[in-house]
């Protein structure tokens, strides 16, 4: 099983990206983890020039999420809401589709961070995602974890991770 993993920050020691980095870290051994590190290199959404493939960043992003069985998604909130970066993103895969019916799961690294992970919930239901309600936790690891390691070694933490990357292994098995 191939899973697309995707911090929504482009902060290097952010806390998402950690927590990705430590699911990859973390996945069973039957599941192959591409983390897309892309999402900068994205302009900006217009229609104008969503002409055949799109610009090469958005065909490389597409074909990465055309590519993987399911997908990951950590993302910070800014706010109240999602980072302008990973809502350009998924802008982007609206008209084109590669999130119809895809299984995503979604991990908040911020318990009290709800109203991004809310409004994310709604855009991927939107785009007809398939939302891996059983996969997607909330962890409390930003501003206690500083990076993957300890996030790995958390007693509380990686097991939770653990148990939400082997069911959306699973279903993404299954298709």
């Amino acid at each position: 099983m191939r899973l697309l993993a995707i911090s929504g920050s482009l902060r290097s020691d952010s806390s998402n990206s950690s927590l990705i980095r430590a699911a990859a870290s973390l996945t069973p051994e039957a599941v192959d983890v591409h983390i897309f590190s892309g999402l900068a290199e994205l302009p900006f959404f217009n229609p104008d020039l969503d002409v055949g493939l799109g610009p090469t960043a958005v065909a490389q992003f597409r074909e990465a999420i055309q590519r993987a069985d399911a997908v990951l998604i950590s993302s910070p909130e800014y706010a109240h809401g999602v980072p302008g970066v990973l809502k350009n993103a998924l802008d982007w895969l609206v008209g084109s589709g590669e999130l119809i019916d895809k299984p995503v799961a979604l991990i908040n690294a911020a318990p009290r961070a709800t109203y991004a992970y809310a409004s994310l919930m709604e855009t991927l239901t939107t785009m007809t995602a398939r939302i891996m309600h059983e996969a997607s936790i909330t962890v409390a690891v930003s501003g206690r974890l500083r990076n993957e390691r300890e996030i790995c070694a958390d007693p509380i933490v990686a097991p939770a991770l653990r148990k939400a990357l082997a069911t959306l292994g699973q279903v993404g098995r299954s298709i």
